[in-house]
């Protein structure tokens, strides 16, 4: 609600919750590589991007969405492992551009410790990036993996049959049982360190990001 006549309405991403131009105006002097996290309803997005005042240029990038179809997951796209997932994808293909160091930059996300933003950040570490970040704000590896959904999706499938039903059935509908997220988290984190294990470093893109840097 505008109060008096210096009231000046806040910018369109500013009230959509997605900038924080305070920082973004540091960031476009500093021109660093910075990761951006961003959250919907339904799926979890890892972005590289160097900043600028006409726009901003995305490096590498992962989506939720491309687990499901390029590395056969079927444990949700928007939950604690596969947010780390999703971290893990977007860093590996940026080390293979050559970025070595990024700043987080997560909007206006409240930087709550052990939520999904900082699994993400997690995946990207252990991909071999580099982020300034205090690692205490970390979900605990039992998050990570999945154990915490396996240990509660047995226990309601004991308890009450129905409310699993009911709680778990996008992943039911698809023949996956909750209850064996753990091995499945690890299969496909191994099939995504695999694949970016044969895929050599791009000379053109380290060279690329060399040149940015040194701009």
């Amino acid at each position: 609600m505008a109060h008096g006549p210096k009231y000046k309405v806040p910018r369109k991403r500013r009230r959509e919750g997605k900038t924080n131009y305070h920082i973004r105006y540091r960031l476009i002097r500093s021109r660093p590589i910075i990761l951006v996290v961003r959250k919907t309803n339904k799926h979890i997005v890892a972005q590289f991007v160097y900043p600028t005042p006409i726009g901003d240029y995305v490096l590498a990038a992962a989506h939720s969405r491309e687990l499901v179809k390029l590395f056969g997951w079927k444990a949700g796209t928007k939950n604690t492992p596969s947010s780390y997932l999703v971290g893990l994808l977007a860093g590996l293909r940026a080390k293979k551009l050559g970025i070595k160091k990024v700043v987080p930059y997560i909007g206006l996300h409240r930087p709550v410790k052990g939520s999904k933003i900082f699994a993400v950040i997690k995946g990207v570490i252990d991909a071999g990036i580099e982020v300034s970040v205090n690692k205490e704000m970390f979900p605990d590896d039992d998050r990570i993996k999945g154990l915490v959904i396996a240990e509660y999706a047995k226990m309601l499938s004991e308890k009450d049959p129905e409310k699993f039903k009911r709680q778990f059935s996008a992943m039911l509908a698809t023949g996956f049982d909750p209850r064996s997220i753990v091995e499945h988290f690890e299969q496909v984190r191994d099939l995504i360190l695999k694949v970016y294990s044969n895929i050599p470093e791009s000379r053109e893109g380290t060279a690329f990001i060399e040149q940015l840097l040194s701009g």
